[in-house]
């Protein structure tokens, strides 16, 4: 059984998309990002819930203190990167729910009143909104190089609040030459898949 999804847009999102480490100097540009964000908002969320913060790091003085929280390794790229964006779990998204969830909007009371829980659903959608939002990067024909290797702390004190929990930094842009490894090996579906 094939997909329905176009083979070449199937390359585009997974099977040709590589994480990008070098990048071309071509800008990303407002318009672009938002056409992401535009795409990607529909994604899935428990609730329609809608955690995800996006930071988009542009001035050359923003960038130079990002580096400074980025692990040694990953220091150059994001420093050269047309575009860096912080993305990040606003804990307190449970606020909006009446809003993105109108037909239930006690919701908002019912389950999300105590912190920890919040903290707890914020991580795990605002991830998979992080997802999305990589995929929509390729979608828009960028290349993005997600990270983890930072300062958590460190860039939630200089960037965020203490509602806002740092995910991971994301460089977009073009990619360079050389921009990714080549492809690793993935797991087989029957190694992957159960079924009871």
């Amino acid at each position: 059984m094939s997909l329905v999804l176009d083979p070449a847009a199937q390359d585009l999102l997974f099977r040709e998309a590589r994480t990008a480490n070098t990048f071309t100097d071509e800008p990303v540009t407002e318009e672009q990002v938002q056409a992401i964000y535009d795409l990607v908002k529909y994604g899935p969320t428990a609730f329609n819930q809608t955690p995800l913060r996006i930071t988009l790091v542009r001035s050359a003085e923003a960038r130079e203190r990002l580096v400074r929280h980025m692990a040694e390794g990953n220091q150059p790229k994001t420093a050269a990167a047309p575009l860096v964006a912080i993305l990040s779990a606003d804990n307190e998204f449970h606020q909006e729910l009446p809003a993105l969830l109108p037909h239930f909007p006690q919701a908002k009371d019912l389950f999300f009143a105590e912190r920890p829980v919040r903290e707890s659903s914020a991580l795990l959608n605002a991830t998979l909104q992080a997802a999305y939002f990589i995929v929509g990067i390729r979608a828009a024909g960028l290349a993005a190089g997600p990270m983890t290797g930072l300062d958590f702390a460190g860039v939630q004190k200089e960037f965020l609040d203490d509602d806002h929990t740092p995910l991971m930094v994301v460089n977009i842009g073009k990619p360079g030459e050389d921009a990714s490894f080549p492809r690793s090996p993935r797991l087989a579906y029957e190694d992957v898949v159960t079924t009871i």
